[in-house]
């Protein structure tokens, strides 16, 4: 009896123990001072002009609770923490049953946090599931508890947790979905938006209604538990489809969540800007968002891509002077899919990796009028395997062509014959030096693309092209301030040439001829049906798999990529192929239409001469006639017996 009587006493020293730790601790946590809770983790977007196109948990729409549906109030504490009014911040009869009930499982089943805790976790924390950020959590949750009352603590998670699209805070929430203060609301439309937190990119009704409506009848089941309705309120829920509004009254663009979720992305791997936000009360994000040429893009995107059915695209333009990313789409409708294909998708990238594969060719001796025969073609290899590339319709030349026609008409055959005559790792060596960061393989078929690059990764080497050669950091983001001025963090220039001006120069003329009338031949340039719209000098390469569509065309100061398919990756009709060069043309030419027409400077080691087009000889026909661009000292490499017969008669005279 001895031992039971000592175990008694040990506990209940423990439990006056832990009691007093507590109450230490929440003294503690009310002396240290009160939480800025209006500013915290504020996210303030500002574009190229210093104009604020985004507010994320700001105050502009902060309503107080007084001014919240109490449907609001009701269903958001059923469904998330029934016992909010009666707990300190921790629900300790729910955190034992939750662990119970995991532990019976063998896997978490059930989650205990409190409203409390959940706000304190979207203000101040990320979501690093260590025992420090728990720790941490739990003592910030005491802060809260200690100098705000639940009213407050309510007001301010419903005016700060993400209801979708974009949208955060009751107020923002009721607007965007149904067009109504946050008083207004009906007990439907109040269970529909308390649903969307759960998972906000599938139980937000724009997205998907269905889905929503799922989700309000596990609110509302709740809300008929803990007895906020009544049986016949309950059974007479959501007879009829609610009629979802779906707009904002500035900035309604359909894509420009995805450049913001870039921001997002690029912010949270800045390594100057800390995890936690406690100290700094929220940050005004400045970044290189032109909102005309967002807007351009997604006029073009939605023109050309109507009753495309299960069409996407992907698309981004950059600034070829800074490397800052100017307008992104990561999609057709954020509202629809939230999936940020020119952030998060790989897809194969066709022709477009022969921009590449010619400059490192350029560098490696061969010039603008290098020529191989375009026929169809076997490849044979070691143990006696065989490839056997084709071109686009199967046309050939079955003569010799230059590097330009192979360009204009992206010959296949010319790609792989300069791929191997230089060696396969060449180009791979050639797209890491451009920036590209992942590793392809030396493969034969790799200039035809038939590797999956993600677009950012993909720009990466094209802003350099873009550049003349320089290296230029892609960025969203120029400067970050904490709500009292101070600079956290601001871009700085770290730029270097890193490809030799007067290939890249050569390799951008060449990229001109894909719209050039004087290639039209037994071929016709991949761009020549948008040549009538095109206003100035672009180079302009394209790119076609099967499954993916690609065009991408820059100048000094602009480069644009534009990707279509579908995210499955199944065949797209051919006829789709047109869609990204239209969209790239009527976007760039809007975005520069008021500028004057800038083309790169021409080198004083770079020497013009017209030759053939296809053939790369001397010509009287001036329709077939074009500059080609050599390095001093290289123009009679490739046409040898005709530079010398010229050099001999020369010196004659």
């Amino acid at each position: 009896m001895k031992w039971i009587k000592r175990s008694i006493k040990v506990f209940i020293i423990l439990f006056l123990l832990g009691i007093t730790a507590i109450l230490g601790l929440y003294g503690y946590a009310y002396l240290s001072g009160a939480l800025d809770i209006k500013n915290a983790n504020q996210f303030l977007i500002y574009d190229d002009q210093g104009e604020l196109v985004y507010q994320g948990s700001s105050t502009s729409k902060w309503v107080s609770i007084d001014n919240i549906s109490d449907y609001v109030k009701d269903a958001m504490v059923s469904v998330e923490d029934k016992n909010f009014y009666k707990h300190f911040g921790f629900d300790i009869p729910r955190i034992i049953k939750a662990m119970y009930l995991n532990i019976k499982n063998g896997k978490i089943v059930q989650g205990a946090s409190t409203i409390s805790q959940q706000y304190v976790k979207n203000l101040f924390l990320d979501f690093d599931q260590t025992w420090e950020r728990k720790l941490e959590e739990a003592y910030l949750t005491m802060k809260l508890e200690t100098h705000y009352d639940k009213e407050a603590i309510l007001e301010g998670y419903l005016n700060t947790i993400n209801y979708g699209q974009g949208n955060y805070g009751i107020e923002n929430a009721s607007n965007y979905y149904f067009n109504k203060h946050a008083d207004e609301l009906t007990l439907e439309e109040a269970i529909m938006l308390v649903g969307i937190p759960k998972s906000p990119s599938n139980y937000n009704p724009v997205a998907n209604y269905d889905k929503a409506i799922e989700r309000a009848k596990v609110v509302a089941l709740t809300m008929l538990n803990n007895e906020y309705i009544d049986e016949e309120t309950y059974n007479n829920l959501f007879k009829e489809k609610l009629e979802i509004y779906g707009k904002r009254d500035q900035n309604n663009l359909q894509t420009l969540m995805y450049y913001q979720d870039a921001v997002y992305d690029e912010l949270y791997h800045l390594d100057k800007i800390p995890s936690s936000l406690t100290k700094l009360g929220g940050l005004k994000i400045y970044t290189s968002l032109n909102m005309d040429a967002q807007k351009y893009m997604e006029e073009a995107i939605v023109k050309n891509m109507d009753g495309k059915e299960g069409l996407q695209v992907a698309s981004v333009i950059i600034n070829p002077h800074n490397g800052e990313v100017m307008a992104l789409s990561g999609g057709l409708d954020y509202a629809i899919s939230q999936y940020n294909r020119a952030t998060q998708a790989e897809r194969q990238v066709g022709s477009v990796m022969k921009p590449l594969l010619y400059y490192a060719a350029l560098e490696n001796g061969m010039v603008s009028s290098s020529t191989f025969l375009s026929e169809p073609t076997t490849f044979v290899f070691a143990s006696n395997k065989t490839y056997s590339p084709a071109n686009y319709n199967d046309k050939y030349g079955n003569q010799d062509i230059t590097m330009a026609a192979a360009l204009s008409y992206s010959d296949n055959i010319y790609a792989v014959k300069t791929h191997l005559f230089l060696g396969e790792d060449v180009l791979v060596e050639t797209a890491k030096k451009m920036g590209i960061q992942k590793e392809l393989p030396a493969i034969p078929s790799l200039p035809l693309g038939t590797v999956e690059l993600n677009m950012m990764d993909f720009a990466n080497a094209y802003t350099t092209l873009a550049s003349g050669g320089v290296e230029r950091k892609i960025s969203f983001i120029n400067k970050v301030e904490d709500m009292y001025g101070n600079v956290l963090y601001e871009k700085k220039d770290d730029e270097r040439q890193i490809l030799n001006y007067d290939y890249v120069y050569i390799l951008n003329e060449l990229l001109t001829g894909t719209y050039n009338n004087a290639f039209n031949d037994y071929n016709t340039p991949t761009v020549i049906s948008i040549a009538g719209q095109i206003s100035r000098k672009y180079a302009v390469k394209t790119g076609s798999t099967g499954t993916d569509f690609w065009m991408i065309g820059y100048n000094p100061d602009i480069l644009m990529m534009v990707w279509n398919g579908n995210d499955d990756a199944t065949e797209i009709p051919a006829n789709y192929g047109p869609i990204s060069k239209k969209i790239w043309v009527e976007t760039v030419e809007n975005v520069l239409k008021d500028t004057e027409a800038n083309w790169y400077i021409q080198p004083d080691n770079v020497v013009g001469i017209p030759l053939h087009a296809i053939t790369g000889k001397t010509t009287n026909d001036a329709k077939k006639s074009i500059i080609y661009y050599y390095v001093k000292g290289s123009e009679g490499i490739y046409n040898k017996d005709e530079y010398e017969d010229k050099e001999n008669t020369n010196r004659d005279d």
